[in-house]
């Protein structure tokens, strides 16, 4: 079975082809980071007028990538949410009326869920269960998984997640779009300790997150009569560590919690080097271990919608009726059930 993924839901748009058999056959992704870079944000009406402009043309690429054409795709996998409501009603019309024209199934995908099976495409993958810490743009979640769709959520941030902290602090310290990737870059300049940043719920007792009120301590050494634009890669450095390390002591009580010696970490933030240095030293020292997906498969792409596509097609899963289009722009990962589950 060949499986055609197409993601939308936000800023990138993707396209994939995965192969039960042969794996991932290609992918292509295209960034809006250029088109939004002028506003120091995304802007939802032009993200999906862009997703319309290049989905015709990354799946003809991803297509010759893979070394099929459309006569060899059984089914299509698209990003249902959650996201922007445009951007996902772009990949979920082009999805419903390409499966309609080709007569195959088209299944809606979570995005999350797509982020976090995505280790599992690794040349080492994970085996079921383990815990999975989702730290991305717009969610900071841990989850207890034990298969596909079955889900059972530890924590969550209750306010901004990991990764919007990270575009909200690169903003106030003077640094473009996209924030949180500059933001890490200047902290490798920068020397740690400097700042007195707060670890916020560090000792909560529950496996919850918080970091508005770490971005708010950012802000007032900013606007303090001190501060020096020149001080900001020692301040990036210290908001890091302090993101870093409520992340990682939540990650390793989780493990402690449910019993498990197996970790997950999908989604942007994930690709952070400092988090993957201290999380990889942590779970040795435990005899535990630590998975990441492929540095390219992070950021959002059509790889991992299409291999989560797959992986629910596989075990039984069956598509709803042709051409509904339907997307959920807020929808809970929580909420999911294993294929066939009623």
């Amino acid at each position: 079975m060949r499986v055609l993924g197409i993601e939308s839901s936000c800023d990138e748009t993707g396209v994939a082809v995965y192969d039960v058999e042969a794996g991932l056959l290609g992918h292509c992704v295209h960034s809006q980071i250029d088109l939004h870079a002028t506003y120091g944000g995304v802007v939802p009406e032009l993200a999906s007028r862009d997703h319309i402009r290049r989905l015709p043309v990354l799946v003809r690429q991803a297509l010759v990538e893979s070394g099929c054409g459309l006569a060899q795709i059984d089914a299509i996998a698209y990003t249902a949410g959650p996201g922007l409501a445009g951007a996902l009603l772009v990949g979920a019309s082009y999805a419903e009326a390409l499966g309609m024209s080709m007569g195959v199934p088209v299944l809606p995908v979570h995005h999350l869920e797509g982020h976090l099976l995505s280790p599992l495409l690794s040349a080492d993958p994970p085996e079921f269960p383990f815990v999975a810490l989702l730290v991305s743009g717009g969610h900071t979640q841990l989850m207890q998984v034990t298969g596909v769709g079955q889900y059972v959520l530890l924590g969550e941030s209750l306010d901004d997640a990991a990764g919007e902290a990270f575009d909200k602090t690169a903003k106030l310290i003077g640094l473009g779009y996209p924030g949180g990737p500059q933001l890490a870059a200047l902290a490798e300049r920068g020397r740690p300790g400097r700042f007195r940043l707060p670890r916020p719920m560090l000792k909560s007792g529950d496996l919850d997150f918080s970091f508005s009120g770490l971005k708010t301590a950012v802000l007032n050494v900013v606007s303090g009569p001190e501060w020096k634009p020149e001080d900001a890669a020692d301040l990036a450095a210290d908001f890091q560590d302090a993101v870093v390390e409520v992340l990682c002591v939540k990650a390793l009580k989780a493990l402690e919690l449910v019993g498990l010696s197996r970790l997950v970490v999908a989604g942007g933030v994930g690709a952070n080097r400092q988090l993957r240095l201290r999380l990889d030293a942590a779970t040795r020292r435990k005899g535990w271990r630590v998975y990441y997906p492929e540095p390219e498969l992070c950021t959002d792409n059509g790889a991992m919608i299409a291999f989560a596509g797959a992986r629910r097609l596989a075990a039984g899963e069956v598509p709803g009726a042709a051409c509904a289009v339907r997307v959920h722009p807020r929808w809970p990962l929580a909420a999911l059930r294993a294929p066939g589950a009623v």
